[in-house]
């Protein structure tokens, strides 16, 4: 975390108040902290934040649009402060939350210092001065390890969330100069890195050559954490009825179907006529337990009055699901558009065995209230343009 929260609150009554003099009362300090303060943050951008004139001092149009994204940040973190203790508002410092961050996520303070790159002491201080500025315990020691308590839950998830709209605020003026800075951090489910996510890259990158994209994979809850906590920009794939959790809004773009397919020399592939008890009896790749896929294939025996067959693979890999289908005589029951590229290229057969009701919407998921930087904004206009 490579912000100073003091010069952000600076920076803020300077933004509010139009005045050096009147900031520096407000913030309790000098008039030369105040100047200095704002002077190494437009230093920092290379860029002026704000117009100095006999009237007053007044935000640029990049200051002005570099507070409304500082004061989103602060609103966050002042939030959890009040809470756990309104003190920390004056005294925590970016470092200190970035070691609370780090032990709250490893459970160990030795992990932690591994993954900021400082000393353990260094980190251990850090979080003992949070605790006591709170005069509350953050963490207990368990046999498990370090626990974040509740109030150190609240901050630690309020301070990681700050943190993705610092990283937004850096990234919004260095987008408005031209550059391209930060990186955009995608969370895509089977479908969408099969079927969607190439083709959006290529066309992002005619506008964004150089910005850095992460696209992650993994499991859905893993996922759903990761966008919670701002380590995620947005989530792109099959979307949850109803939502997981309330914080979250999910965004409708088209609909997907299932599709069982086989190796092109499976014994069922070619065949018509074909029921659910032409099914059972052979082993099958499919999605874990608790997604959308795995509930349609569950349903598909169920309905009959059928068990679920007991021999499954469970795995979001088409690729390794085409392999497995290619050299055995399992099925898959996998996205028809996710399929479909395998299909046409005669590498999988698709059964003829409809399956009914398995429409799923497929869209993206964003936190509540999550604001976009042009360029991610961009991304996600391309995704939701997609037309396949």
């Amino acid at each position: 975390m490579n912000h100073n929260i003091r010069h952000l609150r600076i920076f803020l009554a300077v933004a509010k108040l139009a005045s050096i003099s009147k900031a520096a009362r407000e913030c309790g300090l000098s008039q030369p902290a105040v100047t200095q303060a704002i002077n190494k943050m437009e230093a920092e951008f290379d860029a002026a934040l704000f117009d100095r004139t006999p009237q007053g001092v007044f935000a640029t149009r990049l200051g002005a649009l570099h507070a409304g994204r500082i004061g989103r940040a602060m609103s966050i973190i002042d939030a959890a402060f009040l809470s756990v203790a309104p003190r920390l508002r004056l005294t925590a410092t970016a470092s200190q939350l970035e070691a609370l961050i780090a032990v709250r996520e490893t459970g160990n303070f030795t992990l932690a210092a591994r993954r900021i790159g400082i000393a353990q002491p260094t980190v251990h201080r850090a979080v003992s001065q949070l605790e006591k500025e709170a005069l509350r315990p953050l963490f207990e020691r368990t046999s498990a390890g370090i626990v974040a308590t509740r109030g150190g839950q609240m901050l630690a998830s309020a301070a990681r969330l700050m943190e993705a709209e610092l990283v937004q605020a850096d990234m919004e003026i260095a987008e408005a100069l031209g550059r391209e800075t930060g990186r955009i951090v995608v969370g895509a489910m089977p479908l969408s890195r099969a079927y969607l996510m190439p083709k959006v890259i290529a066309q992002f990158r005619r506008d964004w050559s150089r910005l850095p994209l992460r696209v992650l994979d993994g499991p859905y809850d893993e996922m759903i954490s990761g966008l919670r906590n701002g380590e995620i920009d947005f989530l792109i794939g099959a979307l949850r009825n109803p939502a997981p959790i309330g914080d979250i809004e999910q965004t409708p773009l088209f609909d997907d179907t299932l599709a069982i397919v086989a190796g092109p020399d499976h014994p069922l592939a070619g065949k018509s006529g074909l029921g659910v008890e032409d099914l059972i009896n052979y082993p099958w790749a499919v999605a874990a337990a608790g997604t959308p896929t795995r509930d349609h294939f569950e349903r598909m025996f169920s309905s009959a009055g059928l068990k679920t067959p007991e021999s499954i693979v469970e795995t979001a890999s088409l690729i390794l699901i085409r392999e497995l289908l290619a050299s055995s005589d399992h099925l898959g029951c996998v996205s028809a558009l996710q399929a479909e590229a395998e299909i046409k290229a005669g590498r999988i057969a698709r059964i003829n065995f409809e399956l009914s009701d398995t429409a799923r919407p497929i869209g993206i998921t964003t936190r509540r209230g999550w604001k976009p930087t042009p360029s991610q904004a961009k991304l996600i206009e391309l995704v939701s343009n997609y037309q396949g």
